[in-house]
């Protein structure tokens, strides 16, 4: 084992840094593989007639088991679609998860703390929670279209931080040797991580509402065919927000007590703190919006879209070109 020390006295495993270096990049590669195979079956993608008979079975004993009309339809459409690249996909974001993962453990393990002390590591782990949850979210064939849309943006995120946010392995600055590091990180990671999917999700219902299903035409008609029907993404969104709101919400009230042991003041509308809240406020506003009559999903979807962009500008634009008490980048 090769094994450095800095000014600090801190030790640095760089042998376990660089594995961790290429896990990461192996893992980056295996994505795009996903995401080539996810887009090669959502531009293969065939719509299926079916009539409202095969909706309906029954049994021989004349009791009859019907199904929702909008997931049935999915499922049908979905298995009209080269099934083997969706599988291909899948195999290829569980692969891509695997190393992942172990590039955080091994950053972790160089330098004997938990990994979030700068940009570069909280971006590794959003994006593997992100990763995570979609694996949970979108296991029905019906959603498996939505891979690009969630591969896209987590590619984008895992590219821009590992080279423009990039540090070494290191240790934290003072100010992040805590024990609520890893709560209150972990637990803002795990709600950003979960957020990403209602966020690409609601993009998706708009597209979908464009070109309502079985009458898409002109130019965004090969866009919108392969995507579930508006009420089923309108529930992903919704049922993945109910979990990534309190998540989030939680992470923030913990941020709160480490500000007032570490401060001593629970909130002083630091700019990450209040940007922060805008969002946690943004989110309120979908599900409320989600839950009135009054509203319709369509106007939510775009609350909801809204939130997550102010989550995305809290994450660079309050973190690298704004100063503050949470200006901790760890840019090289």
């Amino acid at each position: 084992m090769i094994t450095s020390t800095l000014a600090q006295g801190l030790p640095i495993d760089e042998t376990l840094a660089t594995y961790s270096d290429l896990a990461f990049r192996t893992a980056f590669g295996i994505y795009v593989l996903a995401l080539i195979a996810s887009l090669i079956y959502y531009a293969g993608f065939r719509v299926a007639k079916v009539s409202e008979k095969e909706l309906v079975t029954a049994g021989g004993t004349g009791l009859t088991e019907s199904r929702s009309l909008t997931d049935t339809g999915d499922e049908e459409r979905a298995s009209a679609g080269n099934g083997r690249w969706a599988r291909i996909a899948q195999l290829f974001v569980v692969l891509g998860f695997v190393f992942h993962a172990a590039s955080l453990v091994l950053r972790g393990l160089s330098t004997e703390r938990f990994p979030w002390g700068n940009m570069y590591e909280f971006i590794l782990g959003s994006t593997l929670l992100a990763v995570a949850a979609g694996l949970i979210w979108l296991r029905k064939p019906a959603l498996q279209v939505v891979w690009p849309y969630l591969l896209v943006p987590i590619l984008v995120l895992l590219f821009f931080g590992g080279t423009h946010l990039y540090s070494d392995a290191a240790p934290v600055v003072p100010a992040l040797r805590s024990y609520w590091l890893p709560i209150h990180v972990s637990i803002i990671a795990l709600g950003s991580g979960i957020l990403l999917i209602p966020g690409v999700v609601s993009i998706m219902y708009l597209i979908r509402v464009w070109q309502p299903q079985g009458q898409e035409h002109g130019w965004g008609a090969r866009l919108a065919r392969p995507l579930p029907a508006a009420e089923t993404l309108d529930r992903l969104a919704y049922r993945t927000t109910v979990i990534g709101f309190p998540v989030f919400g939680v992470g923030i009230l913990l941020g709160a007590v480490w500000a007032e042991s570490a401060w001593g003041r629970f909130w002083g509308w630091d700019p990450k703190e209040t940007v922060s809240f805008i969002s946690w406020v943004l989110y309120a506003g979908y599900l409320h919006a989600r839950a009135t009559s009054g509203w319709g999903p369509k106007k939510a979807a775009w609350i909801n879209i809204a939130g997550f962009a102010v989550l995305v500008f809290n994450l660079f634009f309050i973190n690298i070109v704004v100063s503050g008490l949470h200006s901790y980048a760890g840019l090289n």
